[in-house]
């Protein structure tokens, strides 16, 4: 297989989780985690500057959870 055929696969990969997420379903890759979609409430917030009060509009964000083999090697490898 060459280098930009493994790009390509990627590539497509990566698309069907991004527009999996998008539509608000969840990816799961066992092993690696799970990557889903997190909507985020209204909220209020402060002005760091001015200590003002403001408004946070709802937002969506991708999120992303670390599976139990990842966490894992992540963890073995500390220095």
């Amino acid at each position: 297989m060459s280098l930009q055929e493994v790009e390509e696969m990627v590539k497509a990969t990566f698309d069907t989780v991004v527009d999996t997420v998008a539509k608000g379903d969840t990816v799961t890759l066992f092993g690696f985690g799970k990557f889903e979609r997190r909507d985020r409430r209204a909220r209020q917030g402060r002005n760091p500057k001015t200590q003002e009060l403001i408004s946070i509009p709802a937002t969506v964000t991708p999120g992303f959870t670390p599976g139990k083999a990842f966490k894992d090697t992540v963890k073995a490898k500390q220095h």
